[in-house]
């Protein structure tokens, strides 16, 4: 134990000023260091384990003797209770360091979630939405906050601004803030309970989002006018209408159709196989070619800058915009000529949209063909809930599909038969007539 030293008062102690340590009492072993510089630090020396240290206690300017010995008392008594008050501060130091390390703000995390689920996504659309949403719902709120710190009335003020007039994007930003703040709460950013959740929590102060959508079927051609339709379509020679054609015959989705490359058909098997990484459903789907299908295909040129079939003039795929423009000309025109033919009367005269073509698809195949609900299901390559619905895909439904599809085919080719030519006639007729008031006016 160190010699017990006078104490001094804090003249003596302030006159202290040679070079080297000076005991200043009080307290055992605490001495005041004064440098060359004229600059003086308080020291506390101790023995621990058989160890002696020698313990900071700051410098004599910014600590009073009295806060010195104060502070130097209780070392010595956790010294005495077999603390370490060096290991301690060194655990402190290396705790506060960890804290600042995992110090995020949401805009931090939300950045190292995005990229750590980005390699799962088929597309960069994902994480520009993700991108895009957060930065106009989330970042204005809560972006600079300190993840660890962020709170149920935290998540509310994102939410509550846009959770009725804007029910469906609320109730998605809501999922990825709980996504992030889950991911958070794994790599040690904070802790507790996930305040964005929303079963047994949220769902206490906000509606449900189910009974707050108002969500409009996409506006569907009754199938009674896709012959004529379809007529129309062909005499359009374009890219564009090729591409809306080819989708319209096999029931697939936009992209998917604007996204094919030559190396996904098999012509000789007369198959097209779009790989999982292009399914909405994250499943391979094979789609067999009808006729006309092959038709398009063998007509459509190979371009050595391209792979894709129906290529855009720069190369790339067509664009949504392109072939959705189509669609509504098409559509716009015969409705504006007031022929009950093309009026589709189920959307009270909605221009139709591309996507709307599957429910036409469905809706004829349910009531114009006897294949069960399970062999229609899967032509749009939907997920079947049910388990016996599902084992149907391991049995023999392709030629079922096949046979569909080739029915489907002559149905879409059928406008210049029975009732359909009546409609053509007349289109054709009233198409002759304007054109005529035209050029005479």
């Amino acid at each position: 134990m160190p010699k017990i030293a006078k104490q001094l008062t804090d003249l003596e102690v302030k006159n202290l000023s040679s070079v080297g340590r000076h005991a200043v009492g009080g307290v055992p072993g605490l001495c005041k260091q004064v440098g060359s510089s004229s600059s003086a630090s308080w020291i506390l020396k101790v023995t621990v384990g058989g160890r002696h240290q020698e313990i900071g206690l700051g410098s004599c300017r910014s600590v009073s003797l009295k806060e010195a010995r104060d502070r130097a008392r209780q070392l010595r008594a956790e010294v005495i209770q077999g603390l370490d008050p060096l290991q301690r501060k060194r655990q402190a130091k290396l705790e506060r360091r960890r804290q600042q390390q995992r110090a995020k703000t949401f805009d931090q995390v939300a950045g190292l979630y995005i990229d750590s689920i980005a390699p799962q996504w088929q597309n960069r659309k994902s994480r520009a939405q993700w991108e895009s949403s957060l930065a106009a719902y989330v970042s204005p709120h809560i972006g600079q906050t300190n993840c660890a710190d962020i709170d149920t009335p935290d998540v509310m003020s994102v939410l509550e601004p846009i959770w009725q007039t804007k029910t469906e994007t609320a109730s998605r930003i809501r999922g990825r803030i709980e996504k992030i703040l889950a991911y958070a709460k794994t790599r040690g950013y904070r802790a507790g309970e996930n305040p964005a959740r929303y079963r047994g929590h949220l769902d206490t102060m906000l509606p449900s989002p189910d009974k707050l959508k108002r969500k409009a079927a996409q506006p569907a051609l009754d199938y009674h006018e896709l012959p004529v339709f379809m007529n129309r379509l062909r005499r359009v020679d374009t890219v564009a209408a090729r591409c809306l054609e080819f989708m319209i015959l096999t029931a697939t989705r936009q992209g998917e159709a604007r996204g094919l490359i030559w190396s996904e058909l098999n012509m000789a098997e007369k198959l097209w196989v779009i790989p999982a990484t292009r399914m909405k459903a994250g499943k391979e789907h094979v789609v067999p070619l009808t006729g006309r299908c092959l038709e398009i295909l063998q007509n459509m040129p190979q371009r050595d800058d391209s792979p894709h079939v129906f290529a855009a003039l720069r190369g790339g795929k067509l664009s949504d915009a392109t072939v959705g423009k189509l669609v509504k000309t098409l559509h716009r025109n015969e409705v504006e000529l007031g022929h009950a033919g093309f009026v589709d009367h189920r959307q009270d005269q909605r221009i139709v949209v591309p996507h709307g073509f599957r429910s036409t698809f469905r809706d004829w195949a349910a009531e114009r063909s006897s294949y069960p609900r399970e062999v229609i299901e899967h032509c749009l390559a939907h997920q079947l809930r049910d388990r016996a619905e599902a084992a149907y895909q391991r049995g023999s439904i392709l030629p079922k599909r096949t046979e569909l599809m080739a029915q489907y085919d002559r149905y879409c080719a059928s406008a210049l038969e029975g009732a359909h030519a009546d409609a053509i006639t007349s289109i054709g007729m009233h198409l002759m007539s304007t054109k005529v008031q035209t050029l005479m006016s």
